[in-house]
């Protein structure tokens, strides 16, 4: 097929990544399809995603006509030079006009829009959704509302590519790690697994916010101690007051924070705390670990009454990677692995480190464990595979467009 994509390189702006390029991109080429690429550069745009946010609002409805003009040129373009049989996206409602969509349909091009948000952010899309012929949705038990928005979804779990997520010959270095944001309840697993004795390593964006900068902790820790010992020209009771002030701006500065959705009530060790990897230290991090960690929850919904779990994209990438897995159960993942065959799965944090100190000891029986998860990847979770049977389930598997 002749397929026009659109996609911003990574689905968090935040930092720098090849990651949808990687997983969805290339696999597309690697099946043989002729992939013309959106030329236009996106991250901006991925960065004010929210109409919810009045400055995020008031871009959006400045630049979202900006892209589906530009998009529409560029497929006009390419469509006009050689048939385009399908439109691929990765696509939020701040990315293009429902308008677009249908002009594009009308050049008689399928589309379909790649999006797996949807377990917490399903409002992101609900504007855009009913305009594509299908949309590729990971989260089973959000497909009926993709059909009560008027979408027509088709399932389809997240998977990796093995071209970029494969094992490296690197000497094992760490006990366990996990690689990914700090956000939701996974700052509070990492601090009850180091109260229960586990060496764990942490790296992504957000982490090393949780414990204060060696120089504000020298600082701080001179400051109280002169006022303890009575250095500054004050009366007791005026060193009690600053003592109250201090506290008072370290609560004030929490608070609002927690504001934002940081969880700051957990402070973690500087040194187990590690900036985001690029691309390739993320994968190789997986063969230089023992036991790499997974969490299954979403956002911050675990302080709600209805916590969200989701299957993610390093349920897949950490085995075809060769790396032993460990990441929080639910049901949906027995459909991709053998549970303590393939993967290890834990249902809270008194068991992950039970399971995390039983599979340290226990080499032969981690060993296997990850080898087994390796080859299942392998043989069943690449997005090659993944995008043959959408594409199966399209009816899409025999290209329209056959002409040079």
């Amino acid at each position: 097929m002749r397929i026009f994509y659109a996609s911003d390189t990574t689905p968090n702006a935040l930092f720098q990544s090849n990651l949808w390029r990687n997983n969805l991109y290339l696999p597309l080429v690697d099946i043989g399809h002729d992939v013309i690429e959106f030329d236009y550069d996106l991250r901006e745009t991925f960065q004010n995603l929210d109409p919810a946010d009045p400055r995020q609002k008031a871009y959006i409805k400045k630049n979202r006509p900006k892209i589906s003009q530009e998009l529409l040129r560029q497929i006009r373009e390419a469509h006009a030079s050689k048939p385009v049989d399908l439109f691929f996206s990765y696509f939020y409602d701040a990315c293009v006009l429902p308008q677009a969509i249908d002009e594009i349909r009308s050049m008689g091009i399928k589309t379909v829009n790649w999006y797996c948000n949807g377990s917490y952010q399903l409002h992101l899309v609900s504007e855009i959704s009913p305009y594509y012929d299908w949309c590729l949705v990971p989260e089973k038990f959000r497909l009926k509302d993709y059909v009560a928005m008027g979408a027509r979804p088709i399932y389809c779990q997240e998977a990796a590519n093995p071209n970029i997520y494969k094992p490296y010959d690197l000497p094992i270095e760490f006990d366990v790690t996990f690689v990914g944001q700090a956000y939701g309840d996974r700052p509070a697993y990492i601090k009850y697994l180091l109260e229960q004795g586990v060496d764990v390593h942490v790296w992504g964006w957000g982490w090393q916010s949780l414990s204060p900068k060696p120089r504000l902790r020298k600082w701080l820790a001179r400051l109280m101690h002169a006022l303890y010992r009575g250095q500054f020209l004050l009366t007791s009771e005026g060193r009690q007051a600053v003592r109250q002030r201090l506290h008072s701006m370290l609560d004030a500065r929490e608070a609002s924070e927690r504001r934002g959705g940081q969880p700051v009530a957990v402070h973690l060790p500087h040194s187990i705390l590690g900036s985001t990897l690029s691309d390739l230290q993320m994968i190789q991090m997986y063969s230089r670990s023992k036991i790499n960690l997974g969490f299954s929850s979403c956002g911050n919904t675990h302080e709600t009454g209805q916590r969200i779990l989701q299957v993610r994209l390093r349920d897949f990438e950490v085995p075809m990677s060769g790396g032993f897995y460990m990441v929080e159960y639910m049901e949906e993942l027995e459909e991709f692995f053998n549970i303590g065959k393939e993967i290890v799965c834990y249902t809270d944090k008194q068991d992950l480190a039970d399971k995390i100190k039983y599979y340290l000891i226990h080499e032969e029986e981690r060993e296997r464990i990850r080898l087994a998860g390796h080859e299942r990847c392998l043989r069943d979770h690449s997005w090659h595979k993944r995008f043959e049977m959408a594409f199966r389930q399209m009816g899409l598997s025999e290209p329209p467009h056959t002409s040079a």
